[in-house]
């Protein structure tokens, strides 16, 4: 927790030292209270006084409340303000780590725990900071100056059962929170459970719909549901009893002092019972000062049990050290296009084996270079390597003959045009999707993204959108097909105006015609550019001047269509199962 309030600036100390100071005064200011009560108890209780004098006692009690009321107030705006700097600064931290992170960081925090993160947990510092910094300051500030009055004032019985009635609260808090804190505790991971499983249902509803799994999902959903809602029972029952253990406390330490008060009174002389009188009213005043004070303690160690465990989750993201380092080359090499691995093995983090093996090829400018084999086979985590979405476990992967890991990752990804398997489109504009990010270059025109719809085989639909590129987009592209949101995932690739297209499996959802339409206007486009292709069908690659075979991560051919019908028998049983025989002896 205290190495969040490292990353409050020098205004916020300002105003939490001024909270300090502001704290003090109101406390001195609700202590000066009794004392102007027992000079009004003593006025009416003496004979020949006079109004004036009472009423000036009353004003001046009635001064400081209403300075006690601003100073709060005060004090209660500055937290205020201090908790949601903290906070903006906490979620903006937070969320530019998460950009920072690779794929290997991306999968150690799943994607619903992020969320709750950055949302839930950044709310409860919030809370515990607005209210911990007046509680916590207040409170022990409060019990000292309360118990230094209480010395001056009063028998030693009220002061022994005050502090019976202090040690009695402390033991049932004790007791409560022994309970109580284990189930806090546990809030934020059943929040995270909770939150994936609304996630997944919410983003697989159809799938959910096709295969009438609604009860599976309900079912699922009730018991992440009643889990929390139990673990919140338990400990809201038990923080519940906390309230009347507190009032009989309390009720209990007047009773006392006033039944205290009642025997010192009548074994008192006339003309001490006055005196002992004005004394109980001020003890009864301070100790429920110090109860209060105990009690404020007691609710700053029921929330921080949450908001440190928020408070650790959230320094576990903001501490994560990115496994992949930024390099220091711009992106001016002398060469343009050109790719090559040289002998690449990959490892997933905390996998037994490597996924690829001993990968070796070279990719000239201009040229086509594609890659087929089984699910499986290593296709997309090649690729993925190139944009360094993952880091090589051995051997290098150079662009324009540079090691990837020496680029400045913003120069490495202007080079490149990278269209994902899974097509992801953005809430917004057709056109602010094609022109999403920025590459070095000015914007694309709108000329430059209807030419791109076009390459991209998307003018069909985008022209019957009456918007047209000025076309609603929904949250992952919703109001659109398979097929439409990849042509549009392309269309953002082409108006990027790359040197180097990286297409991972991004035909598969076009049907063959539209898929050679595409494919024969964008080699006459782009000529000069170079192109990867990751392709489960023969038919997208037959014209590919190399193609790179996988299987089991291991590259078991390079060569053209014709020579690995003849060379490599992994292609000749893809071939075969995709081809005609007409076609094979073509």
């Amino acid at each position: 927790m205290l190495k969040l309030f490292k990353r409050l600036k020098a205004k916020e100390w300002v105003m939490a030292a001024a909270c300090l100071i502001l704290i003090v005064g109101q406390v001195w200011l609700d202590l000066r209270l009794p004392e102007y009560m027992t000079e009004i108890t003593r006025l009416v209780q003496t004979e020949g006084s006079e109004m004036a004098a009472i009423l000036t006692a009353g004003g001046k009690m009635l001064l400081c409340a209403l300075s006690s009321m601003l100073l709060a107030i005060v004090t209660g705006f500055f937290t205020a303000v201090i908790a949601a700097t903290l906070t903006r600064r906490l979620q903006s931290e937070m969320y530019h780590k998460v950009l920072s992170f690779s794929s290997e960081e991306m999968g150690r925090f799943s994607t619903a725990s992020l969320i709750t993160r950055s949302t839930n947990d950044v709310n409860q510092v919030q809370m515990i900071v607005a209210m911990g910094m007046q509680m916590l300051i207040k409170a022990p500030i409060m019990a000292v100056m309360a118990i230094g009055k209480i010395q001056n004032t009063g028998s030693w019985q009220w002061t022994a059962l005050t502090a019976g009635a202090v040690a009695l609260l402390l033991i049932a808090i004790a007791i409560l929170m022994g309970y109580a804190l284990p189930k806090f505790k546990r809030i934020q991971v059943l929040t995270d459970n909770l939150n994936r499983i609304t996630r997944e249902n919410l983003t697989g509803l159809r799938v959910v719909r096709a295969y009438n799994a609604e009860k599976y999902q309900e079912n699922k959903f009730t018991r992440a549901n009643t889990e929390m809602t139990e673990n919140n029972l338990k400990a809201q029952r038990a923080m519940a009893c906390a309230s009347p253990v507190m009032n009989v406390v309390m009720n209990g330490l007047t009773l006392g002092i006033y039944w205290i008060g009642a025997i010192l009174i009548n074994s008192a002389a006339l003309t001490d019972k006055l005196n002992i009188f004005s004394n109980m009213v001020v003890f009864s005043s301070y100790a429920m000062q110090v109860i209060m004070s105990f009690i404020m303690v007691a609710m700053i160690f029921v929330m921080m049990p949450r908001a440190s465990v928020a408070a650790n989750r959230i320094l576990e993201v903001l501490e994560t050290k990115p496994s992949i380092k930024n390099g220091q080359k711009d992106g001016v090499t002398g060469k343009t296009g050109e790719i090559e691995f040289r002998d690449v093995s990959f490892r997933y983090p905390d996998a037994d084996k490597d996924v690829l093996h001993n990968i070796s090829f070279t990719a000239g400018r201009g040229e086509t270079v594609a890659f087929i084999g089984a699910t499986g086979s290593g296709k997309t985590t090649l690729v993925n390597l190139i944009p360094r979405l993952y880091d090589v476990s051995s051997g290098s992967v150079l662009v324009d003959g540079v090691d990837v890991r020496d680029y400045d990752m913003h120069a490495l990804r202007n080079k490149l045009g990278y269209v994902s398997q899974k097509a992801v489109l953005f809430a917004g504009d057709i056109r602010s999707n094609i022109t999403l990010g920025e590459n070095g270059q000015a914007a694309a025109s709108d000329k430059d993204v209807e030419t791109a719809i076009d390459i991209a085989q998307s003018s069909d639909f985008v022209g019957n959108i009456p918007e047209g590129i000025g076309g609603s987009v929904a949250q992952n592209g919703a109001n659109f097909s398979g097929g439409q949101k990849q042509r549009l995932s392309i269309a953002r690739a082409i108006a990027r105006k790359p040197e180097i297209y990286i297409f991972d499996d991004s035909f598969s959802a076009l049907d063959y015609k539209t898929d050679r339409t595409l494919r024969t206007r964008l080699k006459k486009e782009t000529a000069g550019v170079t192109t990867l292709i990751v392709a489960q069908r023969i038919g997208t690659i037959l014209d590919a001047d190399k193609i790179i075979v996988l299987e089991d991560g291991k590259a078991v051919g390079i060569g053209s269509h014709r020579e690995l019908l003849k060379s490599c028998p992994v292609y000749q049983e893809i071939a075969a199962s995709q081809l005609s025989k007409e076609e094979l002896e073509l």
